[in-house]
């Protein structure tokens, strides 16, 4: 690797600091909810329903957002004592979000969609005719017309001047709360339910930068302590007490997520709202083996996706019959890391094809899709993942026409993000450094955690460790300065005595309470 910075930690805090241009937000800045379009009349909407005894449904999503916006509205009824129906489609019965079918199974006067329905045009016409005031809250990327709906709060609508719109769906949940407070006058902190907000917000992968920062910072603190029966459950079969973004992102997020993947999300949402740590705990179990039957089915499909690969396009679209639906998602996600170009994955299904795509560097999938829509039954999502949904025959058309659209942008722009942040001596890894580190945190989307190149250090011990031998373990030496690495799922060969170039992130590691620091090893190379 060469042209990387050579680094010092003033030099490092001095990247770190540039990430954060209108510095670091509190608490106290975030906006008023009413600076959301449309949310005055949502809100007086809503409280009117509660004022008159109307019935109120609320459907969600079947991801981590959509089941945490779930949950969140679901306590906010609890508190306010008011009964409502929660409805999460299922992805492989009801596909996604509010649809006409679905509605044919709730009985409401007003229905208010959490983290999805901005592409709903065919539930705002059956709500019209039912007399139902359809209120839709959502954060993905409108298209230049919105559904007719009583309301439509959205931080992404044009005619929305909300100064935040990167956010989630589950946050604007939260905002349509904290303007029910204001509209029934009700004595409510807001800040109890920030321990599910920073899940949601960490695993819809929002930026960790401007308001989202103090907001997960604060969820990450009363994760440690929560009293809710599920993070109790968590901290437990974890064996952890603090948590990380990247805890979240890669130890809960994904069981979470594996409910609405592989059966029903209903089962997420349970656990979330568990009464006890038993009923917590037991649905956690129920996540975790969720989990591993996805990752056993992600690994076959993303086997048989590689085969289908064409080298030659700039956009990867595959597709095949047998596919499961929930994991097409994380396989393009797969195939982005490996091929460094954005891919879409479609599971074939009788006539129907439906699947997800993921983005790289600076190229907007969802734009892409907008140019290609012709071949498209349905689409919707944002600049770097989405879904979509079109004819089986049409999978190839789509294919070359996606494929046109994408060769006539700027190759700079499938340049992935630089994972490195530059070359840093191993005699300025000590404890200021992770001091220094430590201010930037949480780290996560648009803060990623500092990545670091080491050049020509000396190991001085390597040695396989785990149960099966599969993680190496080295001590690193130059000069006057000893490093200690991890390196998990080696494949490289290294001995002691070799001079090597590696790069990785830096962690405090802790073990019958001595502290030390450690670095773990991304790439050997």
């Amino acid at each position: 690797m060469s042209g990387l910075p050579k680094l010092t930690k003033a030099r490092i805090e001095a990247i770190l600091s540039a990430r954060f241009g209108d510095g670091f937000k509190s608490l106290k800045e975030l906006p008023n909810p009413f600076e959301l379009y449309d949310m005055q009349r949502a809100a007086k909407r809503i409280a009117a329903a509660i004022r008159e005894g109307e019935k109120i449904a609320i459907v969600g999503d079947y991801d981590v957002d959509g089941v945490v916006s779930s949950a969140l509205m679901t306590e906010f009824f609890d508190i306010v004592d008011y009964p409502v129906r929660i409805v999460i489609p299922n992805r492989f019965e009801d596909g996604y979000g509010v649809s006409p079918a679905l509605l044919e199974r709730i009985d409401a006067d007003v229905v208010v969609t959490v983290d999805n329905g901005i592409t709903a045009f065919e539930a705002a016409e059956v709500c019209k005719e039912r007399g139902i005031d359809l209120i839709i809250t959502d954060h993905h990327t409108p298209s230049e017309t919105l559904p007719d709906a009583y309301a439509v709060v959205n931080p992404k609508q044009e005619r929305c001047d909300f100064a935040y719109p990167e956010i989630c769906g589950a946050q604007v949940a939260w905002f349509l709360i904290g303007a029910l407070k204001k509209e029934l006058g009700l004595d409510l902190k807001m800040g109890r339910f920030l321990d599910l907000l920073a899940l949601a917000i960490i695993a819809d992968v929002m930026p960790l930068t401007s308001i989202n920062r103090p907001l997960v910072q604060k969820g990450l603190e009363m994760l440690s302590t929560s009293p809710r029966p599920a993070f109790e459950a968590v901290r437990a079969y974890l064996g952890k007490s603090r948590f990380s973004a990247e805890d979240v992102a890669f130890g809960i997020a994904p069981r979470i997520n594996s409910a609405g993947r592989m059966a029903d999300a209903s089962i997420a949402l349970e656990f979330l709202r568990a009464e006890s740590l038993s009923e917590a705990s037991e649905a956690w179990l129920k996540l975790d083996g969720l989990n591993q039957e996805r990752r056993e089915v992600e690994s076959r499909t993303t086997e048989e996706a590689i085969a289908r690969v064409r080298d030659e396009d700039p956009v990867i679209v595959v597709a095949a019959e047998g596919w499961h639906e929930g994991v097409v998602g994380i396989v393009a996600s797969r195939l982005v890391g490996r091929y460094g170009k954005p891919a879409i994955v479609l599971a074939i299904e009788g006539e129907r094809a439906k699947g997800s795509g993921r983005s790289v560097g600076e190229v907007d999938l969802f734009g892409l899709l907008e140019r290609s829509a012709e071949w498209l039954e349905g689409f919707g999502g944002h600049k770097m993942a989405a879904g979509l949904s079109l004819k089986a025959v049409d999978v190839d058309p789509f294919r070359r026409k996606i494929c046109q659209e994408a060769a006539k942008l700027d190759p700079d722009l499938f340049i992935p993000k630089a994972d490195v942040l530059g070359e840093l001596p191993l005699e300025e890894v000590d404890w200021e450094l992770m001091a220094i580190l430590e201010r930037f945190e949480p780290y996560g989307e648009a803060n990623a955690r500092p990545a670091f190149l080491f050049k020509n250090v000396e190991v001085l011990e390597a040695r396989p460790v785990g149960q099966e031998k599969t993680h190496l373990k080295l001590t690193l030496k130059n000069g006057g300065s000893v490093l200690p690495a991890i390196r998990f799922r080696y494949e490289e060969s290294v001995a002691p005595g070799d001079r090597i170039d590696l790069s990785g992130t830096l962690q405090i590691n802790e073990f019958n309470g001595r502290r030390t620091i450690q670095l773990l090893v991304d790439k050997i190379y």
